[in-house]
């Protein structure tokens, strides 16, 4: 709790963005609301042993956001898990892994306060559904991002299965159609059963089960060890 009332007044004197005060709120009533969180108590005893106070409010803070939205409109979860990640600062696997690929689970990604953009998709797809929103309208999609000239990736969100999904990148908080991310070239996409490779950018081919992603494999085992799930 002083790690985050240091924060409060540290913001108190800092031109911050509404997004800024808001991601404090979450803090402070993360602390308020902790005895009644889904995630274990061991893991938030993990959580601040290695990373710190500061660390664990940030992971405290994920349920209260899925809490406080959890009866909300889709299209309002959308904006509010977006919103939330997108202030995770963007770094490489290699400056916060080592590694040239690794895939995080979203308490990892709080845990060090950094994220690639498979990141942060992946922590968007598992903290809608436990919002409630159905994995099958949930694709994590692999793209080439052609300002970037580099993969990528986002999730995408379709309310209906032929409807023109909503487009959720790091790379900007609009949340937009498929169709308007002209800087966007869908390769493949996947959920928790299934993988699709693109048609275009509304449509496409289902092609078999998602384990066939082997980094898909393992950020769902971290998953379970850290949910008990």
């Amino acid at each position: 709790m002083t790690a985050v009332l240091l924060m409060w007044r540290s913001a108190a004197y800092s031109p911050l963005s509404w997004r800024r005060y808001a991601w404090i709120w979450l803090l402070l009533a993360s602390c308020a609301l902790a005895e009644g969180l889904g995630l274990s108590a061991e893991v938030m005893r993990l959580v601040e042993n290695a990373y710190g106070l500061t660390a664990r409010a940030r992971v405290e803070a994920l349920q209260v956001l899925i809490d406080v939205h959890r009866t909300d409109t889709e299209p309002d979860k959308l904006e509010a898990v977006n919103d939330f990640f997108n202030q995770i600062p963007y770094d490489s696997d290699e400056a916060l892994w080592g590694q040239e690929d690794y895939w995080a689970t979203p308490i990892e990604m709080l845990s060090i306060e950094g994220a690639d953009c498979e990141d942060y998709a992946i922590a968007k797809y598992f903290t809608l559904l436990d919002m409630g929103v159905p994995a099958e309208r949930l694709r994590i999609t692999y793209v080439k991002a052609i300002t970037l000239n580099q993969a990528h990736m986002v999730l995408a969100y379709y309310e209906t299965p032929n409807a023109e999904p909503l487009i959720l990148d790091n790379l900007t908080d609009r949340i937009r159609p498929a169709g308007e991310r002209q800087d966007l070239v869908p390769v493949y996409g996947f959920n928790g059963d299934s993988l699709w490779l693109s048609v275009s950018r509304s449509r496409g081919q289902k092609v078999g089960k998602s384990d066939r992603i082997a980094l898909w494999n393992d950020v769902r085992e971290k998953m379970a060890r850290e949910t008990g799930r």
